[in-house]
């Protein structure tokens, strides 16, 4: 007998003979004497419809009410799911994030998990039920209701597993596996049999939509071994572990692309000590996430200014436009610029740290193809570039051609 704790997303419940399926395979594994925690996410594109509504009334909407809002997604669909497990003889009980312990900070739309006290869990699933927990969602200690940002269910899965000390955790998707690229885009992609947690951590915040980055990092940190696997067939998918020393002969895992990034460019700022750190500073007070930064080097007569650019994602570039336009007149730039028709496209690997020319060779396959580098962000393993949108497809599969075939 085992603790198993598995995740389905939202493709994985779309409808209601998916939670049906879903509901078939966790039965299966609890007939055969397995405890089982099932975390869920809401029905394939209900947020997005939650959200569309929320802008409908107002376009910035106050992130505690939208949270309200958006926890409503994943009840939906742990009430569906313990219905469906009722109807094939299994016990089931669902439970919101706040009823399965789950307690984060006060970061509306992005909270972090504090901690996890799974008392609850632990007594239904002692009772013989299968515990279905909504993804996605928390409390605050004072009672105020959270979510964890896009691909949340992900991080509720791992941290659930982690508390319970899970002997496997599962995350299952509409994806057999991780790929070395999203065989969408990229016919010739492949499947990995396994991958570091560095890999996928890098991979999963260039913008690989298979796992939330926040989730990998916790897995790491907590030494949550998992595998990320379809949920509509039985093939074995990919293992997400710590490095090992085989790892190293591959030059590059994965490519990824990143399609939901805009570039903020500050025109004219002043070049003196203390104004990067003001807006940078200012940015992460309103929980803005930035990502790859730029300052151009001053010259000319007069005070020296600089231009300062930078990339957030898409849904927070109004956020951060209404940050940045507030600190002009103390600052003094001329003028903010911002481009949504950018594409950020990444090579990962650990045997990045052991090879050379790695970055050359990334830039000679975009000469070729003709395509201009905006902006450029290096690691130890990994290499990214923003470019134009338009050609962001091409530039990946001639990318993934080189590195791996």
């Amino acid at each position: 007998m085992a603790l198993i704790v598995q995740k389905y997303g939202g493709t994985s419940v779309a409808n209601t003979e998916r939670i049906k399926n879903v509901a078939r395979r966790v039965a299966e594994y609890h007939r055969r004497g397995d405890q089982l925690v099932v975390v869920v996410s809401a029905m394939s594109g209900v947020t997005d419809g939650l959200i569309k509504l929320a802008k409908e009334i107002t376009p910035l909407p106050n992130e505690r009410e939208l949270d309200v809002l958006l926890a409503t997604g994943e009840q939906q669909t742990i009430a569906l799911t313990a219905m469906a497990l009722h109807a094939l003889g299994v016990p089931a009980v669902s439970l919101t994030g706040a009823q399965a312990g789950i307690v984060t900070d006060g970061v509306h739309t992005k909270a972090r998990i504090r901690n996890i006290t799974p008392k609850a869990v632990r007594e239904l699933l002692q009772s013989g039920a299968v515990v279905i927990v909504a993804g996605f969602q928390g409390e605050t200690p004072e009672g105020e209701i959270t979510t964890l940002g896009r691909g949340g269910s992900d991080l509720t899965a791992i941290a659930m597993a982690a508390a319970l000390k899970a002997d496997l955790c599962q995350i299952y998707t509409d994806v057999d596996g991780v790929y070395t690229a999203d065989p969408r885009i990229v016919p010739t992609a492949r499947k990995l049999e396994e991958i570091s947690y560095d890999e996928m951590l890098e991979l999963a915040s260039l913008g690989a939509k298979v796992m939330q980055s926040r989730s990998v990092e916790f897995a790491k940190k907590f030494g949550v071994v998992f595998e990320v696997r379809s949920s509509l067939n039985d093939n074995p998918g990919t293992i997400v572990k710590e490095e090992t020393k085989s790892m190293e002969g591959i030059v590059v895992r994965g490519v990824s692309l990143d399609k939901n990034q805009a570039k903020v460019t500050l025109v004219g700022v002043p070049d003196r000590p203390g104004v990067a750190a003001r807006i940078f500073k200012a940015l992460g007070d309103a929980a803005i996430n930035v990502d790859m930064i730029v300052q151009n080097i001053s010259h000319g007569d007069g005070p020296p200014t600089t231009d300062l650019s930078f990339t957030v994602d898409k849904a927070d570039l109004l956020k951060a436009r209404k940050v940045i336009e507030a600190l002009q007149p103390e600052l003094g730039f001329r003028e903010v610029l911002a481009n949504e028709n950018i594409g950020k496209l990444s090579i990962v690997g650990v045997g990045m740290k052991s090879h050379t020319g790695v970055a050359g060779k990334m830039f000679e396959v975009l000469a070729r193809e003709g395509i201009n580098i905006d902006m450029i962000s290096t690691s130890e393993i990994k290499i990214s570039v923003v470019i134009d949108l338009a050609r962001a497809e091409q530039a990946m599969r001639a990318v993934h051609a080189a590195f791996i075939g």
